[in-house]
């Protein structure tokens, strides 16, 4: 379902995201070709009125703060839960009008309008009326309420969604989304969104870990990681038909995986904190029962802190009391990074190297399509508790098991073939071209793409 639009082409957009945990700026990363210029932070753009500037600061703290204190037991818990319930995903079924606009919608469009929030950004870009995608629905409200000129695009960044994502009048909005599955596409219409305004494309995944239609670097990546996840063969022997017929010559299968002794691990395994800096014991737990396998050069972790200096901190001490420190470097590192454009340009480098991503079912569980399984730590928030459905229902993730115990379960499930039978169901089954399915809408390039099934 990927209507066409009458509007001009233009090859480049305006590319708006937002600083609030990682996940609209890392879609927006990956759209970073078409960007005219740069990606325009909406919250931290260079002129940002200061009354612009404290109203996002107050919204992003306190998102950080409640996400942090998800984690927390019993207050701290109950406080999330409360908050949680005003950002809500409704049961789908039974199919029902869903348009009636809700608080948080009402409460944003009042703000946007009474103090002007984002009003000096759309006026800002107003001059050169390019099409204008965004990342977050607030922008994509601002460029309505203030008459942005030109085609408004909002890509969403989670397997389903609320009605906060959609304006008080959905059938008349100008807003055209770009969803990243066929249940945002049919949650969407319940909304109100016309069929028109609404465009199946996948999740934004950064084309160097790709590598165009074809998907070379994608396929390379995967062949070398299915045969870092299959060291008894147990997959590869029961689907080696099926892995020639989609890899073709690209697949050669070897024999068996490097051996202990051949210089480098055999299993590469990332460990991924949120944006906001929660379960950062989760990763300190993960270190501490995966000891004695970094001790014998079993395995390569990596520790991402992302920009968060303190987790840094804490990692580093914990590897010192374990007695790690020779492993640092060699087959354990702490990843951090001192801005967020360098993360996200480090964060693809590391994945094109990575055999298994732990981390909460954020929009990171999209990333399944890459042929990376993914282990899910303790979803935080309504839309985390459907993305895990949603990977969970491609076969691309599992439910973490006991971190404390992790030096067994883990090489358990690498052992019978489970995770390369993970990897290998989220490539088949989670969209890999949506860049460039969102590209080729924006600027009229043609890519030779199969069209999405509107599976739900």
């Amino acid at each position: 379902m990927t209507p066409a639009t009458s509007a001009p082409k233009s090859s480049k957009a305006w590319v708006v995201s937002v600083n609030m945990g990682y996940g609209h700026e890392r879609a927006a990363y990956a759209l970073r070709d078409i960007a005219y210029d740069q990606v325009i932070t909406a919250n931290n753009y260079q002129g940002i009125p200061p009354a612009d500037r404290e109203l996002w600061n107050e919204s992003r703290s306190f998102y950080e703060k409640i996400s942090r204190m998800s984690v927390v037991p019993f207050v701290g818990r109950y406080l999330f839960e409360f908050y949680d319930r005003f950002q809500e995903i409704r049961p789908f079924y039974p199919r029902r009008d869903l348009s009636a606009p809700n608080v948080q919608v009402r409460e944003l469009t009042y703000i946007i309008k009474r103090k002007k929030l984002a009003k000096h950004l759309i006026d800002k870009l107003r001059g050169k009326p390019l099409p204008l995608v965004t990342t977050f629905f607030l922008s994509a409200f601002a460029a309505e309420i203030f008459e942005y000129p030109g085609e408004i695009y909002c890509v969403i960044c989670d397997a389903d969604i609320s009605r906060t994502w959609v304006p008080l009048d959905p059938k008349r909005s100008p807003i055209k989304y770009f969803a990243p599955n066929g249940r945002v596409v049919e949650r969407l219409k319940l909304y109100g969104v016309p069929a028109e305004n609404i465009y199946l494309t996948g999740f934004p995944l950064p084309k160097e870990l790709i590598g165009g239609e074809r998907g070379s670097v994608v396929k390379t990546n995967l062949i070398r990681r299915l045969n870092n996840l299959d060291p008894m063969g147990i997959f590869r022997g029961k689907y080696d038909r099926t892995l020639h017929q989609y890899l073709g010559r690209h697949w050669h299968p070897h024999s068996k995986i490097p051996r202990r002794n051949s210089g480098r691990p055999a299993l590469t395994l990332t460990f991924s904190i949120g944006g906001a800096g929660s379960q950062r014991e989760l990763g300190e737990e993960v270190l501490t029962s995966l000891r004695s396998h970094l001790v014998e050069g079993r395995l390569r972790l990596n520790l991402v802190a992302g920009t968060h200096r303190e987790i840094r901190k804490s990692y580093l001490k914990l590897i010192r009391s374990l007695n790690l420190g020779q492993a640092m470097g060699r087959n354990l590192n702490v990843v951090y990074y001192e801005t967020r454009e360098d993360y996200f340009k480090g964060f693809s480098k590391l994945l094109s190297q990575t055999d298994i991503l732990w981390t909460k079912p954020s929009e990171l569980s999209f990333y399944a399509g890459l042929g990376l399984p993914i282990i899910m730590a303790p979803p935080i928030g309504s839309q985390e508790e459907f993305n895990a459905l949603w990977l969970r229902t491609v076969g691309g993730g599992i439910p973490q098991n006991d971190p404390r115990h992790t030096a067994e379960w883990l090489f358990d499930w690498w052992q019978s073939g489970g995770l390369a039978r993970m990897a290998w169901s989220g490539f088949v089954e989670a969209p890999t071209h949506g860049t460039y399915r969102i590209e080729s809408i924006i600027t009229g390039r043609k890519y030779n793409l199969a069209r999405l099934p509107l599976i739900v």
